[in-house]
């Protein structure tokens, strides 16, 4: 098996992974907060971790992953009493379009899929045991961690605490960058709020409690491998660092791993910015599930992902070429025999694709391994140096290959049918139908009429309408 080395945001450098039980590899990951709908910024960090895992398996180790589902939160709470419902009725709805949106994306399910609420007397159980330590104190009816007892605070995110108010203190599950405070264990119920009555009292857990709790419960008191976005670094992987160890005397993490943010067109998304996008929205415009998928997994988790309309028709048009190779190995007419000069080409092919997600997962590596086999293939069919025997071994790497990636399936608009779009009807991107019209006029330029009524067909079918100009440009609008 290939050495896979890891960025440990900890200890700030690339690290071996060695799992604590020999073969099986153990991950916690944070999963969503479903008060609303996932963004494609949060499946951004949840591509990630599918690649990763994916990765480790396709190396033969076990994977036993965790990922949390936080249902109960102060925005949580609220919406639901806004809305007049119960918070279980409330957050139903969400977690069933996130496992329908994950399965879109072809994102594995982890082995356990977990709910907060599901694991109060768990959370209870590891706050009385740091009661016992000394590292809580009550207030008003809340139980607060305080971090001035727990001396190594701060190493996962380098924040410095040295000037924190004594006692200063943190209640709501959102709080600033950079601002250390003791931070709730426990949260006392205000009026009308939904609690749950327990040996520590009437309450509700707090946020950071939630994946201390779950992450020991199910995968031990020392994790592989942690997995989140960036902006979780602090303070709720700081807190579930100072909860998990004050607990258990024990590291609680070996690998921390964060995802970069991703942004907009260069911008931060926002709602103000009418630049927030859900995985619906952008199936709305008519992305394919794949697209998205390849854009997502195409730049390195460290690396901020920028998300442009430009960067969508390059990962639909990268999608259709990989699936093009494919087919064209499955059905031309070669002659027989085999080379090995395209024996040499796979093998290289897939040691650089291994080696690229070994170094930290870095998917540009990878993807340029499986691209440069894919021009290299087809320069040699095109020469005539590719014969019958090297298509089910060129064909097999590339099967290889989609264990990680998982793009060759064409199964998207079953995937959207799945979700209740319909796709003769989806909606181009305009960078996507700018192109085509390019293509358009270049096959009416080469007198190919057949193309470019090909290509008037298949807007129509997107509910785009054309307008061919006299002075010979086309002006087109959206039905």
């Amino acid at each position: 098996m290939i050495q896979i080395r890891l960025h440990n945001t900890l200890t700030n450098d690339l690290q071996p992974l060695v799992p604590v039980h020999p073969g099986e590899v153990r991950i916690y990951t944070c999963g969503p907060t479903v008060y609303a709908s996932a963004h494609i910024g949060n499946f951004r960090t949840f591509m990630f971790q599918d690649v990763l895992r994916r990765f480790l398996k396709s190396q033969g180790l076990r994977v036993l992953q965790v990922m949390n589902v936080t249902d109960v939160d102060d925005r949580i709470i609220q919406s639901a009493a806004a809305a007049g419902i119960g918070i279980r009725e409330y957050t139903d709805k969400y977690i069933r379009a996130f496992v329908e949106d994950i399965d879109a994306l072809h994102i594995q399910m982890p082995e356990e899929l977990v709910r907060a609420t599901d694991h109060i007397e768990d959370m209870v159980a590891l706050i009385e045991k740091l009661q016992t330590k000394g590292l809580t104190y009550t207030s008003e009816g809340s139980i607060y961690f305080r971090i001035a007892k727990f001396p190594a605070y701060g190493k996962l995110s380098k924040i410095d605490v040295a000037g924190m108010q004594a006692g200063a203190r943190v209640d709501v599950d959102q709080y600033e960058k950079d601002d250390a405070r003791d931070f709730a264990l426990w949260k006392a119920p205000k009026p009308g709020e939904h609690f749950w009555e327990t040996r520590i009292g009437p309450g509700r857990p707090g946020w950071h409690i939630e994946c201390s709790a779950m992450a020991m419960k199910y995968l031990g008191d020392t994790l592989d491998i942690h997995t989140g976005g960036v902006d979780l670094a602090f303070p709720h992987h700081e807190n579930e660092i100072a909860q998990s160890e004050g607990a258990t005397g024990k590291q609680f993490v070996r690998t921390w791993l964060h995802a970069e943010h991703l942004i907009i067109e260069g911008q931060k998304m926002s709602k103000s910015l009418g630049n927030f996008y859900t995985l619906r929205d952008l199936f709305a415009r008519g992305h394919k599930p794949s697209t998205i998928r390849y854009l997502l997994l195409s730049v390195p988790y460290r690396r901020q992902l920028n998300f442009t309309e430009e960067g969508i028709v390059q990962a639909r048009n990268s999608t259709e070429r990989l699936r093009n190779f494919v087919t064209r190995l499955k059905t031309a007419q070669f002659p027989p025999g085999s080379i090995a000069e395209n024996e040499k080409r796979i093998e290289k092919a897939e040691n650089d694709f291994d080696a690229g997600l070994a170094d930290d997962i870095n998917t540009a590596m990878a993807l340029a391994a499986v691209f440069d086999l894919v021009r290299d293939i087809n320069t040699s069919m095109d020469r005539g140096t590719f014969l019958q025997q090297d298509a089910p071994r060129a064909v097999a790497a590339m099967e290889k290959f989609d264990d990680v990636l998982a793009l060759l399936a064409d199964d998207d608009d079953e995937k959207l049918a799945k979700l209740g779009f319909s796709p003769q009807k989806a909606r181009m991107a305009a960078a996507e139908v700018e192109a085509l019209i390019e293509e358009r006029q270049a096959a009416k330029k080469r007198r190919d009429f057949k193309r470019a009524d090909e290509i008037r067909q298949n807007f129509a079918d997107s509910g785009i309408l054309l307008e061919d100009a006299k002075d010979g440009s086309v002006r087109w609008k959206y039905k």
